[in-house]
């Protein structure tokens, strides 16, 4: 490499290198010392776990550490609370002529969020905000731990409220469904009294006894239809009735045919116009009044009394035997019938009692639920829940934490000698001039024997060093004039810097 050459190109350049890094470098460190002092307060929250352990007392908001930082952190940087929070702290000078969205956009800016990762054993966010004292910078801060902490407070005793509330509403619509479930299955049951399934071993005894009260009552009309024709048959036979079991006559018939033996008797001894006979034979005609329409209902008769009398007791009591009969019919019809209804009202009430359980059941469990609504619900109003709390309050910094005016200045005098190296090279690169005997050979295809190079005078050499020193002199006065110029006549450096930060903040 010719070092020479390059360093003769380098001189040659050397005012506009000079030009590129020396505003660069005026500029970075006008810059560096117009910022304005910033001042940086920090604070640190932590989310505590429950007090109360939850196999003891569980509290009914469950929401992840993580998740309630990040519903914390997204629910503080909202519009309306960083415009609020900037009027209240007066954060910007000029803050009555600035717009919302600059407002918003500047304090969203100078707030830093950090959070702990998923992974870390302890949930943990830091914020801090810059501002132009710290005063004002703990300020803010403050204003965002107590909105952080009513919006904790709020948003979880709010939650614990609305499902208390929710459950409430659920145990008492349960119950009321439930009153009108036992009321429907009460109303069943009482219009089925006599086809409930726990009365059916009872019926079908009661059914087996009517049975066999049917068949003993079928038994005793056979007999008594016996009896009658054995009667006829025996008075056609003999033309007497003495065969006849006086002990199946009723009173009355016993009575009578007794009264007709004492009449017999006496009119043997004594006349009829006897007081005796006259009383005997007014008792038998009233006897025969008594007994007679039995006999007569019956239908016709034999022309015996006697006869007449015993066949009208029998049929009396044939009637007596069919109308228990009847009654004992009618009622087995209605204890069968019973029996067969009583299967489908099992059904139905099995049907109703098991919809009436269910709810039930769900009732049950509403009701425990309520119980541990009604818990954490206690738990969240005293504070005794996953709460966030501070471990590190904001406190007003003693000096400030930036800019570094050394670093910034520096990185911009580097910055300013790359960037006018970049135009030397940048020029020659555009220079297709030819200046040296290789460039003869690389553009001509020409070997020179030798080169002549050229010899100024003494009297050039100094013209030439007073230009490059006048051009050098002109780029620093034009230079610090112009930003001068900037800083008087235009904006202040410190607001342009202030500006060019905050969009680099806001796009970072």
């Amino acid at each position: 490499m010719d070092l020479r050459f390059y360093w003769s190109i380098f001189s040659r350049r050397l005012p506009y290198f000079m030009l590129v890094a020396t505003v660069i470098s005026a500029v970075s460190i006008i810059i560096a010392f117009s910022l304005p002092p910033a001042y940086v307060s920090e604070m640190k929250l932590i989310v505590e776990a429950p007090r109360i352990p939850d196999d003891l007392a569980a509290s009914t908001v469950r929401t992840p550490a993580q998740q309630q930082l990040e519903l914390l952190e997204q629910r503080l940087l909202t519009r309306a609370n960083l415009i609020d929070i900037a009027n209240r702290q007066r954060v910007f000078p000029d803050i009555s002529e600035m717009s919302p969205d600059r407002i918003v956009s500047a304090m969203r800016a100078r707030t830093t969020v950090r959070e702990s990762s998923h992974r870390a054993p302890v949930p943990l966010m830091q914020i801090s905000f810059e501002a132009r004292s710290g005063a004002v910078a703990a300020g803010v801060l403050n204003e965002y731990l107590n909105l952080i902490q009513q919006e904790d407070v709020r948003s979880r005793t709010a939650r614990a409220a609305q499902t208390l509330e929710f459950f409430e509403q659920e145990v008492a619509r349960l119950s009321e469904e439930l009153a009108k479930r036992n009321a429907r299955l009460l109303a069943f049951k009482t219009e089925n009294s006599d086809a409930l399934p726990e009365s059916l071993d009872y019926k079908l005894s009661q059914q087996t006894l009517l049975q066999e009260r049917q068949a003993m009552l079928e038994r005793e009309i056979a007999g008594l239809e016996d009896q009658r024709q054995n009667l006829i048959l025996i008075f056609e036979s003999t033309g007497r009735v003495n065969g006849y079991d006086g002990a199946q006559q009723s009173p009355e018939s016993r009575e009578l045919e007794d009264l007709r033996r004492q009449l017999s008797e006496a009119l043997i001894v004594y006349s009829e116009q006897n007081p005796r006979v006259k009383v005997l034979k007014a008792r038998i005609a009233e006897m025969e009044k008594t007994v007679q329409p039995r006999a007569e209902d019956e239908g016709d008769t034999t022309g015996n009394a006697l006869l007449d009398v015993q066949l009208a007791e029998i049929a009396t009591r044939i009637d007596v035997l069919r109308g228990q009969q009847s009654a004992t019919q009618a009622r087995l019809e209605k204890v069968t019938d019973t029996i067969n209804r009583t299967p489908a009202t099992s059904i139905r009430i099995e049907e109703l009692t098991q919809a009436r359980d269910n709810l039930q059941q769900q009732y049950n469990l509403a009701v425990d639920r309520l119980s541990r609504a009604s818990t954490g619900e206690r738990i969240e109003v005293t504070a005794q829940g996953q709460r966030v709390s501070v471990i590190e309050p904001p406190v007003v910094p003693n000096r400030p934490s930036k800019p570094n005016r050394a670093v910034i200045a520096a990185g911009g005098c580097f910055m300013g000698i790359l960037a006018g190296l970049g135009l030397v090279v940048l020029l020659e690169l555009l220079n297709r001039s030819v200046r040296r005997p290789e460039d003869l050979i690389a553009r001509l295809d020409i070997t020179p024997l030798a080169t002549i190079p050229y010899i100024p005078t003494p009297g050039e050499i100094w013209r030439r060093r007073g230009f490059k020193l006048m051009r050098i002199t002109i780029i620093f006065i034009t230079v610090s004039a112009g930003v001068y110029a900037i800083h008087t006549y235009y904006q202040p450096l410190d607001l342009v810097a202030e500006r060019v930060m905050e969009k680099i903040g806001t796009r970072w």
